[in-house]
């Protein structure tokens, strides 16, 4: 039995990151960069208003001013501000040559047909200087950055019609046992309706997978191991659920070994999710979850999601904030860590959703997050601030 961190490690150290695609852009939502991207012009390309009104010189700001032409966005100035001059300019417009700011339109008293009268004390530039933002050849984003609608908009405008992102992995999920009966069955009295696969296939839909079902391996080493063999052809990593343990009909250890799989771990000091098996195939990949749901749940999310994460090259975190426990949170057993649910109190706190063990499942319906408290500590007190896995 490893530490948490430990197993964290040994997956960080044989994880290989997948090749690269090419996609467009209205498809790159949700997709890992591949590479740097640059940009290919300064942002704004010209001095450009920032509100409509008139362009025209500080020092004329105290005489009248005639107006020599009207600039709306996207045209290109004709005429150049000299004393006394100015150009009336649309939000977005081009600074003509000569001005250097750019009057409000509400500080502005039209006093005939091409005259003006600046009515204010004094001015903002109101207008936004070439390559302020970004300059030709700068870096906009990293390699390994999820693409977001922000960074659409990034890509987008700086010329990135095609973009080069990680492959997508190829999750395949089996479930075992002879109790399980999908979900449109009506179970026999000593069966159970089989949500875990569904459960990870909607978890590792979430996580930017793409997924297949092999169905529910009965518990006999053949039915194990074919169903893994099948599994092993498509995918680039392959989540079972149960048999994991040393029951008499808990395969999956034996059968990995004859899949050739080599076991990097089989247990780990934690709670939920003791029993996980992790092992390889060259670039491959087995993780053997525990068949309670709680325990399938939370290991997706703290194991599964890193090592999505590192084959995927995606170099932001998981999403996860600090705020304080609302009550105190105690548990009688310390010799592992311990992962529990919890939901964002109004008032800005960590309270504990009630949790009855890892079979629990319904407990996350109302859970916001995930919270771990360290082996040996029996207590979070009330106040203490505590990091939240949301999920």
């Amino acid at each position: 039995m490893i530490l948490f961190e430990e197993a964290l490690e040994i997956i960080k150290k044989v994880a290989v990151p997948l090749p690269g695609e090419t996609v467009s852009l209205g498809k790159s939502a949700g997709r890992i960069l591949f590479e740097d991207v640059f940009s290919d012009m300064d942002m704004p390309p010209f001095d450009k208003s920032a509100v409509d009104g008139y362009a025209c010189r500080r020092a004329d700001l105290d005489t009248a001013l005639r107006v020599l032409e009207t600039i709306p966005a996207g045209k290109v100035p004709g005429k150049t501000i000299g004393a006394g001059e100015c150009s009336k300019l649309m939000t977005g417009g081009m600074l003509p040559a000569g001005a250097d700011c750019v009057i409000m339109v509400e500080d502005v008293e039209i006093t005939g047909k091409d005259t003006i009268r600046f009515t204010g004390t004094k001015t903002a530039l109101n207008y936004c200087k070439m390559a302020e933002d970004i300059r030709r050849g700068d870096k906009v984003l990293n390699k390994g950055t999820l693409i977001r609608p922000q960074e659409v908009a990034i890509l987008a405008s700086v010329g990135c019609a095609d973009i080069k992102v990680y492959k997508q992995p190829n999750i395949g999920i089996i479930s075992t046992g002879d109790e399980l009966v999908e979900p449109a069955e009506i179970p026999a009295i000593s069966q159970i309706r089989n949500s875990n696969a569904w459960q990870l296939l909607a978890q590792a839909q979430r996580a930017g997978c793409k997924t297949s079902y092999f169905g529910i391996a009965r518990d006999t080493e053949e039915a194990t191991l074919e169903i893994i063999q099948k599994a092993s052809i498509e995918s680039d990593i392959v989540i079972l659920t149960g048999g994991i343990s040393a029951g008499d009909f808990d395969f999956v250890s034996v059968v990995n070994q004859k899949a050739a799989y080599e076991i990097k771990f089989r247990s780990m000091a934690v709670q939920p999710g003791k029993p996980v098996i992790f092992a390889t195939c060259g670039n491959q990949y087995l993780v053997g979850l525990p068949g309670n749901p709680v325990s399938s749940f939370v290991q997706f999310e703290l194991l599964v999601k890193h090592l999505i994460s590192l084959i995927t090259g995606k170099t932001a975190k998981e999403m996860q904030i600090t705020i304080p426990m609302g009550v105190d949170y105690k548990r009688r057993n310390t010799g592992r860590k311990a992962f529990f649910p919890v939901y964002l109190s109004e008032d800005g706190t960590a309270m504990p959703v009630e949790y009855h063990g890892s079979a629990h499942i319904h407990s996350y319906i109302n859970a916001q997050g995930i919270v771990s408290i360290e082996i040996g500590k029996e207590t979070i007190s009330k106040g203490t601030l505590v990091h939240v896995r949301l999920v």
